[in-house]
């Protein structure tokens, strides 16, 4: 999969604020097959973008975006580690500050939110082009702004991005509200599926590589079904274990607030915030949601 909306928009932000600064910008990140996931193809600055074989082996200058680790940058983990300066820009509480200089804050609602303090710092005038990308990484990051992480000073931020007479609402449609047919197709046999453990408020389904052929789609095209799942009543966390190509299940955890899924997904090789993480699950599916709900009963 590619990089989500924050990592993505983050990155093409602050690349295109640079070279408003004459300086030479080559984005990128490290998976295969490398393409742009299709919620953000309307992003941008894409002409910045390089495949990772063609991104530069021991850069002066390396900025990463929205990851926790030096492992979480794929096939460009070697990059990085030969980079000069290795600047990390990310807002996850689990980060292990891999860089030479770290610039960190858990209590930002979105990497963006540190992007656009950069390039105000920087002292780089913002435009569309860049505003367009930072209001759809922190859009993509508070849930549409639904999220406890949306602040006044997010919404401050949001409201300055607005000026530059971005198109907002064609931003939220392409977003959150554009799916594939076979998507609402897969969605209806993921929500048969799901089920509630009780021991731990959790509603949880899974999607295998069959389900994603059987309805003609690809693995990103799964990332709303747990915006769905979440809704239910009696639950107060969300899991969705999606198969990789790989054979591994990508677990998706979401808490409305009383449960931290962050700590949880650290403790099992993952990371994210307090209200929404991940991790990658080698086996069964259902050994690892019994894992997730034994230490969620256990916090």
């Amino acid at each position: 999969m590619g990089p989500d909306g924050d990592a993505l928009g983050s990155m093409l932000a602050l690349g295109l604020a640079l070279r408003k600064r004459g300086m030479t910008v080559n984005a990128s990140w490290g998976s295969d097959p490398f393409s742009v996931p299709k919620h953000y193809t309307f992003l941008p600055g894409q002409e910045l973008l390089k495949p990772p074989q063609d991104f530069p082996a021991a850069p002066p200058l390396m900025i990463t975006f929205d990851a926790g680790s030096i492992e979480r940058l794929g096939t460009l983990e070697p990059n990085a580690r030969k980079a000069e300066t290795l600047i990390v820009v990310d807002h996850h509480v689990s980060n292990d500050e891999f860089g030479t200089l770290n610039l960190i804050d858990p209590k930002a609602a979105a990497s963006a939110i540190l992007v656009f303090e950069l390039i105000k710092r920087l002292g780089i005038d913002l435009d569309t082009e860049i505003a367009t990308n930072l209001y759809t990484a922190i859009l993509t990051d508070t849930g549409s702004f639904k999220y406890r992480n949306t602040t006044p000073p997010v919404h401050a931020i949001a409201a300055e991005l607005l000026q530059f007479d971005i198109h907002h609402d064609d931003i939220a449609r392409t977003v959150f509200d554009t799916h594939p047919v076979g998507f609402l197709k897969l969605a209806a046999v993921a929500l048969e599926r799901a089920q509630l453990r009780d021991d731990a408020s959790m509603i949880w389904t899974w999607v295998a590589q069959d389900d994603l052929k059987r309805f003609d789609l690809e693995l990103e095209d799964t990332e709303s079904l747990i915006d769905i799942l979440r809704t239910a009543d009696t639950a107060e966390v969300a899991c969705v274990m999606k198969q990789g190509l790989d054979g591994k299940y990508k677990a998706s955890l979401r808490s409305k607030g009383n449960a931290n899924v962050g700590a949880v997904a650290q403790q099992l090789g993952g990371g994210g915030h307090a209200f929404a993480a991940g991790f990658t699950a080698n086996g069964d599916p259902h050994a690892a949601v019994d894992e997730i709900a034994r230490r969620l009963a256990t916090a």
